[in-house]
């Protein structure tokens, strides 16, 4: 198939990748644009575990207000450079993750951040459920593995499907980020408010 200057463009619109790299991905893809994005997000993956070592310690902190003031979200994305920091791009993420963060209410950034007594009371849960239901004693670990994993998908950020486009989660978004700026990236804090609530407590 034809690579037309279109076709390149657009990709390069969507990914930020530059024009050689989108070539090379919609070639190996034959045309398949959907095919060439997870080219080049593969090798944005790639190129981002290459960076993950580097000190990010320059960055934004952003501030998002929703539903007139009725959520409030605070999140720290960190960055290498303070150029990169500056740029459009790099707000815009930020500004993305604290759409995130309003939308989907995560507990936690990341697996590692979820304390054991949390993970071991929701194993428990989903057993007890699971014994609840009637399940095969032999299957009952296999479905508390299951039940686990996507509690995780729900509580931590980087897990979640990304608002904008559940084919991708937010930890993907991030990497493609890193792809395209060419600096290590890390969500390192948030925190979510929202109107009323814990006034029970």
């Amino acid at each position: 198939m034809k690579i037309t200057t279109e076709m390149i463009k657009e990709l390069r619109a969507t990914t930020g990748v530059g024009i050689l790299e989108c070539r090379k991905a919609l070639q190996a893809a034959e045309g398949d644009y959907k095919k060439a994005v997870d080219f080049l997000r593969e090798k944005g993956m790639a190129k981002a575990a290459k960076r993950a070592d580097r000190d990010a310690s320059d960055g934004i902190v952003e501030m998002y207000s929703h539903g007139n003031g009725r959520v409030g979200v605070m999140v720290e994305v960190n960055c290498e450079t303070d150029f990169v920091a500056r740029g459009d791009a790099f707000r815009e993420l930020a500004h993305e993750i604290s759409l995130q963060i309003a939308a989907a209410s995560p507990l936690y950034v990341k697996e590692d951040d979820i304390p054991e007594d949390v993970l071991e009371h929701e194993a428990e849960i989903a057993r007890k459920r699971s014994i609840e239901e009637g399940k095969p004693e032999k299957i009952i670990e296999k479905i508390v593995e299951g039940r686990l994993r996507k509690y995780k998908e729900e509580v931590c950020l980087l897990q979640q499907k990304y608002i904008r486009d559940d084919s991708l989660t937010v930890k993907d978004l991030l990497m493609e980020k890193v792809g395209s700026l060419g600096e290590n990236i890390v969500i390192r804090r948030f925190q979510r408010w929202e109107l009323g609530e814990h006034l029970s407590d």
